[in-house]
This record gives structure tokens, sequence and C-alpha cells, in this order.
């Protein structure tokens, strides 16, 4: 798998991914450039320095002067997000989405949750994006450090999540507007796809539906500014429980 663009790559090689090969284009002296270069080589990262000409062969975005061949993305399972978040002394506070197909849409998602201290983000198997080097791309960086597991059930995976004291909340149009909801606590929160949104039967095994006030003529918002604001509204009633 190939990842390009400076965020990207430098938290790449911050994280300790697997980096077979660093692409650098020649002669670049700027402060950015240096500290990456210099921390790859601290890591014992192979370096080849390139042409710029080169570099826009490899790939077809703004590669900004650096490329990265990684293995591939490492997924974990359920019991490790759970895990994490023991470690931490913290109660679960995990995202999962439901049908979510657009790299971009997923990059967002996880860049979103990073920066929101969520524990883990939970994808299908099937009918759903995989994290490649788009949503690396789109995430700068956060997906090198936010675990993401791959199941094969969605509604299996929130039924464990129930059992382990997780309360399950549905993001969807028809429920209790989210600031009037109590999310301290344990938290988990289903995000559904572009168009279609949650699935029937996954909302009917989610202990809560939460919406979010829209006023203007569009009924629905994006999956990852959905997603932003529910988390950070998590965020910011576990902060004020703190200054409690």
């Amino acid at each position: 798998m190939k990842i390009y663009g400076r965020n990207s790559v430098a938290e790449a090689v911050k994280s300790g991914k697997t980096i077979d090969r660093l692409v650098v284009e020649k002669d670049l002296k700027d402060a950015g450039a240096n500290r990456i270069i210099a921390d790859a080589k601290s890591r014992g990262i192979k370096i080849f320095f390139r042409e710029k000409e080169y570099l826009d062969r490899e790939v077809t975005g703004k590669h900004q002067g650096f490329i990265a061949e990684i293995t591939d993305f490492g997924y974990c399972e359920l019991d490790d997000i759970l895990a994490y978040a023991k470690e931490k002394g913290q109660p679960p506070f995990i995202v999962l989405l439901d049908g979510v197909e657009d790299p971009h849409n997923l990059g967002s998602v996880l860049r979103v949750c990073e920066c929101a201290g969520v524990h883990g983000v939970v994808i299908p198997r099937h009918r759903s994006v995989s994290v490649n080097e788009t949503v690396i791309k789109v995430s700068s960086g956060a997906a090198a450090h936010i675990r993401v597991a791959k199941v094969t059930n969605i509604n299996e995976a929130i039924e464990t999540l129930k059992k382990q004291g997780v309360w399950v909340y549905c993001a969807d149009m028809d429920g209790e507007s989210i600031y009037d909801a109590k999310l301290d606590g344990a938290a988990a929160f289903v995000i559904g796809g572009e168009g279609a949104g949650v699935k029937r039967l996954t909302k009917s095994v989610c202990d809560k539906t939460v919406s979010l006030p829209v006023r203007g003529k569009v009924n629905s918002l994006n999956a990852s500014v959905a997603c932003g604001i529910v988390v950070y509204e998590k965020l910011r009633q576990d902060l004020m429980l703190c200054k409690d």
C-alpha cells in the first residue's frame, strides 16, 4: 500500500508503522521535510531520493514530495478496542459505521475520532470501504493512531458491546435530540452510510436513538460531519462531568 502527503507519511513514520520504502523528492530543504527525513533515518527506514517527475508517476494525488510504501493496514479485533479502553482506565468510547462506502468519509471519520479520543472504530467486512490509500490520505495521519476493527456482523458487535455494559446509540433522524440525551459512561455510536443511513434491524438492536437538529431543507448530514458532531457532544459532556 502506498501512502503519500507530508502529514500521512510523517504520522506513519512516527507511529512505528512498517515502512518498506520511503521515496522523497530530491532537493527538499524546508524544515518540515527535514524533520520527516531525520525521523525516518533515526528509525532505520530506507529512503530513496528521486526527481519530482518520478513521484508524479507513482501516485495521482498531491504527494508533497513524500511517498511511503507500507504493509497493508493492520486491523484489530473488537476485544482489542475494549482492552485498550480498560488499559487507559476509561469507559469505552466507540464508533460503529453501518455501511460507509466513501473512502473520503471513512478517512474523515478516523480523523475526527482520533482527535476526540475515541478508543476505536468498527466497520463491517462487507458492503463497506476498507482502509486504503485514499482513507489514509484523507485522515491526515490519524489512521496510523486509531484502532479499526473489521467485523463480520455489525449487529453481533453491538450485542457484544451491550453485554460489556456499553450503551449503544443509533444516530438517526427520529430520535431524541443528542443535546438532551445523557451520554456519560461507556458509549458507542452507530453512524449510517451514505444515503441509506442506519439499517432498520441495526437500529432495532441499539439501546437508544439520538438525532441532530436539522433546520434547513436538507434532512440529513454527511456521515463524517454527523460523526463529528456526535462524538464531540459526548466529549463535551464528559469534560463537564470532570469539572463537576
